[in-house]
């Protein structure tokens, strides 16, 4: 097939360029008479180059969603006002920051009439204009506007627009004005201020979802789940996204994407074409942050529930009460009876040990390890020190199996990305061990082994 980018757009034209008698002589106009068939308007200025394959076609498109997802992220705000009265028609905070509309309103008024009246002192200034593009610092803000016939649009940013922010915003004002026409000619008739959908139509245009508080959708169709599952790096954010809402009702497309480039070291650009993939299939949808937010409590309330169930031993600690209990015990103690309670502490702990209680084992041997501190025993603080060191040790030694498993059954079944994801876990633990170091073969292994697995995906 023959693919040509169209003003940064890719389009397949459905020839064969070896059995094609216009190949390459008549592309050009071939593409525009199939553009115009399709309903496009097509001008003298539109540019038409041919690229080599769908590979250059896919990784077109990587850039096109890469730099659309860069210039939502600078988006802080989004102001509508209408140009003659300057009087804001919309005041949408992106970012969730409120802006006061009129104050900056009257600001923007008197910046371009500075400008339109001293060109020369305007140019020299922080403010610059190109092809009616209005571009200057408001408090920490870059703010880019446009007039339209109606409207002035306003873009609060972080940092200064891209050209093809530029481009959106030459598109999205007279689409804006086309669409409600009526409702802004009844705005300067009659100071009606009713635009039904106005916000929806923001947010589609600037695609402003992609910030959006993310979720799973409850359901996935048979064909797009064996397509996640056939595809290494979706299923692979489908499995992380699902990690991040075991903790949060909620995460966010910069989150789930730094996340897995830590996993498999592969170009952001390639990581969130498949994030945009998951997202036009409506595998990762976007959520009310309201609605969000109001469920973090209960999920707080079961994760607290399964942590205290789970939780390693090396996270377990005495309690206050225990702390209190055994200074009301420490009133009738001399060293003597200190030891003997220590002693019968580790015994407790040791028989705790031997049924695999670890958490019950370590607490019994912290509570010895307290009294021994607090009577200054330095051959019992010795002792009960290298008990606990062992039994971390010990714990580790079974998490470290048990994630090493893990990686290797994920390894075999070819789920490389989650292979990777075991071993991450298993060098944090070996590099944990205070007895191990960097020169450890075990870790090297390890290192060669996640470097081999990227080089497969």
């Amino acid at each position: 097939m023959v693919y040509f980018e169209i003003d940064h757009l890719g389009f397949n034209c459905g020839k064969i360029k070896e059995k094609c008698v216009k190949y390459p002589k008549y592309c050009f106009a071939c593409v525009k008479n199939k553009l115009k068939q399709l309903g496009f308007e097509v001008d003298s200025e539109i540019k038409v180059f041919e690229i080599e394959s769908e590979d250059r076609r896919i990784k077109m498109e990587q850039q096109i969603i890469y730099r659309k997802f860069s210039d939502v992220l600078n988006i802080r705000h989004i102001i509508v006002m209408d140009n003659e009265s300057g009087l804001t028609l919309l005041n949408y905070p992106v970012s969730g920051e409120e802006i006061k509309a009129d104050l900056l309103s009257g600001f923007i008024q008197a910046n371009i009439r500075f400008s339109e009246s001293h060109k020369e002192s305007y140019k020299s200034s922080q403010s610059t204009r190109d092809q009616n593009f209005y571009e200057f610092q408001y408090q920490d803000f870059n703010i880019l506007l446009r007039d339209g016939e109606f409207i002035r649009l306003c873009l609060m940013l972080d940092n200064k627009a891209s050209e093809n922010m530029k481009t959106q915003v030459l598109h999205f004002i007279p689409e804006f004005e086309d669409t409600y026409s009526q409702e802004l000619i009844n705005f300067r008739s009659a100071g009606m201020l009713y635009f039904k959908n106005m916000v929806d139509f923001i947010v589609d245009s600037f695609e402003i979802r992609l910030v959006f508080p993310m979720i799973l959708t409850q359901s996935i169709a048979p064909k797009i789940l064996e397509g996640i599952n056939q595809n290494q790096i979706q299923k692979a954010i489908f499995n992380i996204a699902k990690e991040l809402l075991v903790s949060k009702s909620f995460f966010f497309i910069n989150n789930l994407l730094n996340r897995v480039k830590k996993i498999v070291n592969l170009d952001s650009h390639v990581i969130l074409y498949q994030i945009y993939q998951l997202v036009e299939n409506k595998t990762i949808i976007p959520t009310k942050l309201e609605a969000a937010v109001s469920n973090l409590e209960r999920i707080k309330e079961v994760q607290d529930e399964k942590a205290e169930k789970y939780k390693p031993i090396s996270s377990m600690i005495i309690t206050d009460s225990d702390i209190e209990e055994l200074k009301e015990q420490m009133e009738d103690m001399d060293e003597n009876s200190a030891i003997n309670v220590i002693k019968e502490l580790i015994r407790k702990g040791k028989t705790a040990e031997k049924a695999l209680a670890y958490q019950v084992g370590e607490k019994e041997y912290k509570k010895a390890l307290f009294l021994a501190r607090e009577f200054k025993l330095k051959s019992q603080i010795d002792r009960i020190s290298k008990i606990l060191l062992e039994l971390d040790k010990q714990v580790k030694q079974i998490e470290l199996d048990f994630t090493l498993k893990a990686g290797e059954n994920a390894e075999k079944s070819g789920d490389y990305i989650n292979s990777i994801q075991h071993y991450q876990k298993a060098l944090k633990i070996l590099e944990s061990f205070l007895i191990y170091n960097i020169s450890d073969s075990r870790i090297k292994k390890l290192k060669r082994k996640i470097i081999k697995l990227r080089e497969e995906i």
